[in-house]
């Protein structure tokens, strides 16, 4: 459960518009969501109908013009960034398209080095780290660099290191887009075990409606407001 029995990520009325040349651009409007914890919900809709808007508003990386956004049951609103940045430290994680893996460093030290971030030991950080990759099916791999990892390995350490900090919601802008669909389907399918296993509250944008049948329900963003809803 989240904290007070409320739900893991909730938007209210949030709006989002831009200013350019001289034009307003209403990116969002009054899109209203909520996310319990272990639900997988998908979020579809074609490019340009404000889903990386969302994603970053919902990941406290953008203020929205209007509206409210509550995680775990704290709302954001009035947090200073210092406040921000502390929660996106600690109660979310973040899966993108490509893995944006620290080269220089291995698997292992990939996901060690939010936890120490985040204040945990360089020994607790590795513990951790060690038991989340070897759950993956990556205990062979830790030591290797990204550029020695194949594009399902890549990405199935991006998706460790966005847990390791057991946050509250997971947000994913195409988790699997980047790979081949046998590897696609892998990988999601682990996505999916670890959200029901940590109750996560995830937000997934995706454009392969495959993966997005397979999740709770999906959520259909049009012209920057949620269109329909469906499971």
């Amino acid at each position: 459960m989240s904290e007070g029995g409320s739900p893991a990520l909730a938007l209210t009325a949030v709006a989002r518009t831009f200013t350019q040349a001289g034009q307003s651009l209403e990116i969002l409007r009054d899109v209203s969501l909520s996310i319990e914890p272990g639900e997988m919900v998908a979020l579809v809709g074609p490019s340009g109908s404000g889903k990386s808007t969302l994603l970053h508003i919902a990941g406290l990386l953008e203020r929205p013009d209007a509206g409210a956004v509550t995680i775990g049951g704290t709302d954001c609103g009035g947090l200073s960034e210092a406040g921000r940045t502390r929660l996106r430290l600690t109660r979310l994680g973040f899966i993108y398209q490509f893995h944006h893996l620290l080269p220089e460093f291995s698997a292992l030290e990939n996901v060690m080095l939010p936890q120490m971030i985040n204040g945990f030991s360089r020994k607790a950080a590795r513990e951790e780290a060690l038991k989340l990759l070897t759950a993956m099916g990556l205990a062979e791999r830790v030591t290797h660099r990204p550029a020695k990892l194949s594009g399902g390995e890549q990405q199935r350490v991006a998706i460790v290191r966005a847990i390791a900090n057991k946050p509250r919601v997971l947000l994913a802008d195409e988790p699997t887009g980047n790979l081949d669909p046998p590897t696609a389907e892998d990988v999601f399918g682990q996505l999916v075990d670890l959200v029901r296993e940590t109750k996560l509250g995830a937000l997934v944008a995706t454009h392969n409606f495959d993966l997005a049948k397979r999740m709770d329900r999906a959520i259909t963003l049009r012209e920057g407001h949620i269109e329909a809803a469906w499971q």
